[in-house]
């Protein structure tokens, strides 16, 4: 992991095609410095898993407005860890209370809901990605 910049993969599972959110948070996470690969819309797991290896990522973002988080996020743990990989998951979305626990017990690591702030979203990534609180991007 980069001291300061993580590397995020962003990406979009299934057939889920609202990518307007998740681009705000490609430009929210590469404003506060941090390195974005967008693999965009209806990608598979494996893929992103395979991008996540290709890419050295820190942490991999998956925005979810489908109701499929129960199925797909935990597909995502798990083809990260088929590739060798423990990096951590954050999910953003529309996602009920009563599946938070779910999610984490699969192995996310985070859970963003809708409205989420920059702010949050920015120390969310960063916590996942084991950035400790207060350290800033280099320029």
């Amino acid at each position: 992991m980069r001291p300061d910049s993580p590397r995020v993969v962003l990406a979009k599972l299934g057939l889920d095609g609202h990518d307007r959110g998740l681009k705000i948070v490609a430009r929210m996470l590469r404003d506060a410095g941090m390195e974005v690969v967008y693999l965009g819309l209806r990608q598979s797991p494996e893929a992103v898993a395979g991008a996540a290896l290709q890419e050295d990522a820190d942490v991999v973002g998956l925005s979810m407005h489908n109701a499929s988080h129960l199925t797909l996020a935990p597909m995502m743990v798990e083809a990260l860890r088929a590739q060798g990989l423990d990096t951590p998951v954050v999910v953003g979305g529309i996602v009920p209370d009563e599946d938070v626990a779910i999610l984490t017990e699969a192995g996310v690591a985070a859970i963003l809901g809708p409205g989420a702030s920059a702010a949050e979203v920015v120390a969310t990534v960063r916590r996942a990605a084991g950035v400790p609180a207060g350290v800033s991007p280099t320029a």
